[in-house]
C-alpha cells in the first residue's frame, strides 16, 4: 500500500485531491514535516495561485531542499508542476530547479482569454507508466495562465494558441499542468498510475 504525503503548499484544490486519492482507497498525509516527506512512498506537490506565493510558502516551512533531495516519485500539479522548473515569469521567481526551463505565460497577442480554463486534449510524445491506460486524445481539465515549454522533459502537450507541456517527466519527478483531481475517469487513472509507480 503506498504511503502518500501531500505537501501542504496551501492550495484550494488540496481537499478535492485528498478525496480523490480516497475514491482510490489511498489515505494521505497532508504535510509540511520534511520527515514524514521523506518517509513517504509518494509525495505529491500541489499548488493554486501563484507561484511566488507557493514558493514562498515552501520556503517559510523550510521545505525546498528536502523536496529536491526526494529520491521517490513525486507529482507536482497545476503550479505544483511549474515550481519543479527553475523559474517562472510568474513574479520572476526561483522555482525548485528540478527541472530545467522557464515557466511562461500565455501570450496575450492571440486573443484567447486567460487564465486558459477548460477541457483539451492530450497528444502523446513518448510512453511512460504515468499515462498507462490514458489514451491518446482524452480530455483533462486545465485552469491556468503560465505553461511550461515542451522539451525532450515532455511525455504529453496539448495547445492553447500554442503548443505547450501538459504531462512531463524526468527520473522520479512527474508533471501534470491539469487538475487530476477535476479530470473525471483520466484524472483518476493518472493518480492511480503515479501511486503504481516504483
Amino acid at each position: 500500500m503506498p504511503r502518500l504525503a501531500i505537501i501542504d503548499s496551501g492550495g484550494a484544490n488540496i481537499a478535492s485531491l485528498q478525496f480523490a486519492v480516497q475514491r482510490l482507497g489511498i489515505e494521505s498525509d497532508l504535510t509540511t514535516d520534511p520527515a514524514t516527506l521523506k518517509a513517504a512512498s509518494h509525495v505529491l506537490l500541489p499548488g493554486v495561485g501563484a507561484a511566488a506565493d507557493c514558493m514562498s510558502r515552501l520556503q517559510n516551512a523550510g521545505l525546498v531542499d528536502t523536496i529536491r533531495s526526494l529520491k521517490q516519485p513525486v507529482l507536482g500539479i497545476c503550479v505544483g508542476m511549474q515550481l519543479l522548473f527553475e523559474s517562472s515569469e510568474e513574479g520572476e521567481v526561483e522555482c525548485l530547479a528540478m527541472l530545467p526551463g522557464r515557466v511562461r505565460r500565455f501570450d496575450d497577442q492571440r486573443g484567447l482569454p486567460i487564465p486558459h480554463m477548460g477541457w483539451n486534449q492530450l497528444e502523446f510524445r513518448r510512453s511512460s507508466p504515468l499515462l498507462n491506460d490514458i489514451a491518446n486524445g482524452d480530455y483533462v481539465y486545465f485552469v491556468h495562465s503560465f505553461a511550461a515549454p515542451v522539451s525532450d522533459l515532455t511525455i504529453a502537450t496539448t495547445e492553447y494558441g500554442d503548443e505547450f507541456a501538459a504531462v512531463v517527466q524526468r527520473g522520479n519527478v512527474y508533471g501534470a499542468q491539469f487538475h487530476p483531481e477535476r479530470s473525471a475517469k483520466v484524472g483518476a487513472q493518472l493518480l492511480k498510475n503515479f501511486l503504481q509507480l516504483t
